[in-house]
């Protein structure tokens, strides 16, 4: 047990999404992260959608599911393209959807696109884990409300803070303003920079629901 948390290792282990999405990442370094994410119970791991092949074979029997991103990094590819890359990736046996909102029409404040662009995705991918990807670096306070909001309207299950390629990634104020504005109906994976068991207490104590990072090793091993 650690010492200033209730949670036991286990507990941690399955709260993080162990991630790959450098985008030089070799398919000898997917293979490891899965092996990863089995020996340490992990409860996904996050990868590109190219690599989806390689990750359902060598996860298929285990507990770990399969999470990749759609319009990552940027969100700024057509809904359609995105709607056609959500299919196509639970068709190669994805479990969870990180869907990167498209940040420009967020900060042109063009709501009745979002809410439609959300909308689509989750419609034509249902019984899949839907995480909205806000990139909160970029957002206004009164913007991050508005877009959380409309995500949990949507249908997602999840809204999550950033992709890691932004300036900063998750911080604690930011999964308080998620948890707030969302009355916490809505899961919230605080992802970013997210490096030490520390940090990962702290933002499950802020609300987060799960963790994305890839230091999820390195963190486990933290635990004496």
């Amino acid at each position: 047990m650690f010492k200033d948390s209730n949670m036991n290792r286990a507990d941690i282990a399955k709260l993080i999404d162990h991630t790959l999405l450098r985008p030089d990442a070799r398919e000898a370094e997917i293979v490891r992260l899965c092996e990863e994410a089995i020996n340490f119970d992990f409860f996904s791991v996050c990868i590109h959608p190219s690599f989806l092949g390689i990750a359902t074979k060598i996860l298929s029997g285990s507990d770990v599911r399969v999470c990749t991103v759609i319009g990552f990094p940027h969100g700024l590819s057509l809904t359609r393209i995105k709607v056609y890359e959500a299919i196509e990736s639970t068709l190669m046996g994805a479990d969870e959807l990180d869907i990167v909102i498209n940040i420009g029409m967020v900060k042109s404040h063009r709501w009745d696109y979002i809410r439609k662009e959300i909308t689509d995705i989750i419609t034509a991918t249902p019984a899949r884990i839907h995480k909205i990807i806000i990139e909160t670096h970029y957002l206004t306070e009164e913007e991050k409300v508005i877009v959380s909001r409309i995500a949990m309207e949507g249908g997602a299950e999840f809204v999550k803070t950033s992709t890691g390629f932004a300036p900063r990634g998750a911080t604690i104020e930011d999964v308080r303003l998620i948890r707030k504005a969302t009355d916490g109906r809505i899961g919230i994976k605080a992802a970013g920079g997210i490096r030490k068991l520390k940090d990962v207490l702290s933002f499950i104590d802020a609300g987060a629901t799960r963790i994305g990072t890839s230091s999820g090793v390195d963190i486990m091993r933290e635990f004496k």
